[in-house]
């Protein structure tokens, strides 16, 4: 796949091989000729205040988590094609909770971030009370001038 940023072609490639597995929504390998890269800090079912989402409501947290990628690569001018690697953490050992996570992304409106290289793991707890959910997200994006510093 080529993407098109700022009159650059950028090359982001995604492909799986045959001595692995089939992956179900993902891909096992993913290439990119980027020079530039975006490196998410771990997206939490936060709101604009601070608050947590849906205390206990797993769906309502990960749906937070998505629009909150979504806000954070808009601001550096990126999508969710543009996305190259992701890491799911969900606060269970329920393999149930984990598909649940995997499928509430992958039918938001930053799906296509999470059919590059990715990881779903179910780990024993995360940073805020009550979290069930953190999305760690790399994206490739075309050399440009850094945004100016937001406080």
């Amino acid at each position: 796949m080529l993407v098109r940023r700022c009159e650059t072609i950028l090359m982001i490639r995604r492909m799986n091989l045959p001595d692995l597995h089939k992956p179900q929504g993902y891909h096992h390998v993913t290439i990119t000729d980027a020079r530039s890269f975006v490196f998410l800090a771990g997206q939490c079912p936060l709101d604009v205040r601070g608050a947590l989402v849906g205390p206990g409501d797993l769906r309502a947290q990960t749906r937070q988590v998505a629009r909150n990628i979504a806000v954070a690569l808009r601001a550096v001018d990126a999508v969710p094609e543009d996305v190259v690697r992701t890491v799911i953490y969900v606060a269970s050992a329920e393999r149930a909770d984990l598909v649940l996570a995997w499928s509430t992304l992958c039918e938001s409106e930053v799906a296509a971030a999470f059919g590059s290289a990715s990881t779903l793991l179910g780990v024993a707890q995360l940073g805020y009370p009550g979290q069930l959910v953190e999305v760690d997200v790399t994206a490739a994006v075309a050399a440009q001038a850094p945004p100016a510093t937001v406080a």
